[in-house]
Order: C-alpha cells, then structure tokens, then sequence
C-alpha cells in the first residue's frame, strides 16, 4: 500500500523531471542556452511579487479546470468538455455581474452560483445522452466546445456588448479584485479565486472521499455493471458525475469573468484553458491536493515562459514543448513504473 503511494507521487515527479531534461535537450539542439532559458523562466514565474501574483493568478482557473477532468476521470467519464463548459460559466458569471446592482455578498455569490449553474448544464447535456442513449461523452463534449464558443459570441454581441466584441465591466459587488492583493504584489491580476479554487479541491476531495455518494460515483466508473447489481442508480451517477464536473469548469470561467479580465469579450478560438485542465488532471494523478500542486506547475510554466524571450532570447513555444514532452512521459507511467519495481528490488 506504501508503495503504490509512493509510486504514485513519484511517477508524477519523475515525469516532470524527464520532461524538463528532454526540453534542455530541446532547447541545446536549437542553439539556446538550457540553463538561462530555465532561469528566466523561473525569475518570470517567482522573481518578485508581480511575478508571483501573475502565476498564483494564472494557476487559479487551472486548479478548476483540473478538478473539473479529474472529477469525471474518477466516475469513469472523459469530459473534454471542460472548455465549453468554461465559457459557459464566463458568459453566465458575467451576465449577473453586469446585468443586476445588489450588495456584494449577494451578487458575487449569485454570479458564481450563475457560472457552476450554467457549467453543469452544459455537462448535462452529454451526461444524458451518455446515459440513456450511450453517446459516447467524448464526442458529444467536443461538438458542445463549439457549440459554446459560437453561441457564446453571438450572445456578446446582441445582448452583453455596447462595442460588438467586448461587454461592460462586471460591477464591483461582483468583482474578485483585491485591493491587498494589488498592493502587495505590485498590481498584478492576482484575485480572491484563488481562496475558491483551493476549497473546491477541498470539495472535490471530501465528496469523492469521505461520502456515500462519492463512493458511488467511484463504484459506477470503475464497474457499471457490478454497481447496477449493488442496486445503485448507474443511469443518475453518470449524470451527476457529468453535471458537477461542469460545474467545477464552470466556476473555473467565473475566476476569468469576475476575477483576470472583469468583462467577457467575443473569442476567435478557445482559451485553451480546458484542455490544459486535462493535462494537469493527469500530472495531479487525478487527486485533488496533487491537481493544486500540478496547476501551480503549469501556472509558473506559462506565466515564466513570458520572461525566456527578452531574458534568454528563448522562444515560448519551447515552453509548450516541455509540457507536451511531461504529458508524454506522465502518459509513459508503465515504463515509469517499471523502472521504479526494478530500482526497488536492486535496492532490496
């Protein structure tokens, strides 16, 4: 039991690890200097206050998006809906912050309730076609992408938008800007969403853990059939496993909504922020205390990587490079495995 503990801490660290050799690897072969370009990427990610606002901001939406994959990975289910699910949420979270004036401790809530509301019905939708029907979720999830995105815009325009791309500013009785969080790392984008994030990784933990109902959901996607015969409601967990899943992505939109950008704007294609919650679902092994470790990882990825061009005349992409090459080797957990079984016994 140790063990498998320990292997899956270690499989998730070592392919970290791997990836971040492959991508020195990378970057020695495209003529730029490993060590600078890793060091400008962690000075961009953590060199002072700003810095560190920026990336605890950027990893806010990715703690979401990640719970979001990784609640539907353990019931058995593949939502590569998260994204749509997203914007979803976005759109909704900003429609009340503009659209009502209440006092803030019910507009925030009402705006948040909005985007976990418009999240999960959006993942409805697949969960009941993959429930009556037996739609396959991955396919239904990816058309909803689109389906989200377009109607999203079109909604902008005609309702929430004076300029046609962009809508009004949310209130401020909705708004997660922090004065002490402006003021103490010098005017970065860092919210209160944060505190959010960590308590639906809370949420997600104690629902799946240490409830009835969670021990169901989990039942049902490891064995439909032997859960059917246990007398449990197959047909319903799937549903609920789809519908709060959303919501976690939903909620996720909301921290962009009401928290980074303090509008919603028309999008020319998807935020990718959906899609690297499944990416850092299978870095947190799909465990809701690693999903924080893991999203705090890509957030100092991503928000770093901004600092390697001007400071190691590195480009971004290779910063993309490395996190497909930590996906691969996260992806490679049985080779992983394997050689961790044979270090153990050489050390036995």
């Amino acid at each position: 039991m140790k063990s498998n503990r320990l292997q899956q801490f270690l499989i998730p660290l070592l392919a970290v690890l791997l990836g971040m050799i492959a991508g020195s690897i990378v970057m020695l072969a495209s003529g730029y200097n490993p060590i600078a370009g890793f060091g400008a990427l962690v000075y961009g990610a953590f060199g002072d206050t700003y810095y560190i606002g920026e990336t605890i901001r950027q990893t806010t939406p990715y703690i979401l998006t990640g719970l979001a994959v990784a609640f539907a990975f353990r019931t058995g289910l593949f939502n590569i809906g998260v994204e749509g699910q997203l914007i979803v949420g976005w759109l909704a979270a900003v429609w009340v912050g503009v659209s009502f004036d209440l006092p803030k401790i019910i507009h925030l809530p009402l705006a948040l309730l909005a985007a976990a509301l418009a999240g999960a019905l959006w993942g409805l939708i697949p969960g009941v076609l993959k429930a009556y029907l037996k739609v396959h979720e991955v396919i239904i999830t990816i058309m909803m992408n689109y389906i989200a995105l377009h109607v999203t815009n079109a909604i902008i325009r005609s309702v929430l938008s004076d300029e046609g791309f962009k809508s009004k500013p949310v209130k401020e009785s909705a708004s997660l800007h922090s004065d002490f969080f402006d003021a103490i790392t010098h005017h970065s984008t860092m919210h209160y969403g944060i505190f959010i994030a960590v308590a639906a990784a809370f949420v997600m933990w104690f629902l799946l853990e240490r409830t009835t109902k969670g021990f169901e959901l989990r039942a049902v996607g490891f064995n439909q059939h032997a859960s059917q015969y246990a007398g449990m409601n197959v047909r319903a967990n799937i549903i609920l496993a789809m519908v709060i899943s959303g919501a976690f992505a939903g909620v996720a939109g909301a921290m962009e909504g009401l928290g980074t950008f303090g509008n919603i704007s028309t999008k020319a294609g998807f935020t990718g922020l959906g899609f690297d919650g499944i990416a850092v679902a299978l870095i947190g092994g799909n465990n809701a205390f690693g999903i924080l470790l893991s999203a705090l990882l890509f957030g100092a990825l991503k928000v770093g990587a901004l600092e390697m061009p001007s400071s190691a005349g590195v480009p971004t992409e290779l910063v993309d490079i490395i996190i497909a090459l930590i996906i691969f080797f996260v992806a490679s957990s049985y080779m992983i495995r394997w050689l961790l079984s044979r270090w153990q016994k050489g050390a036995e």
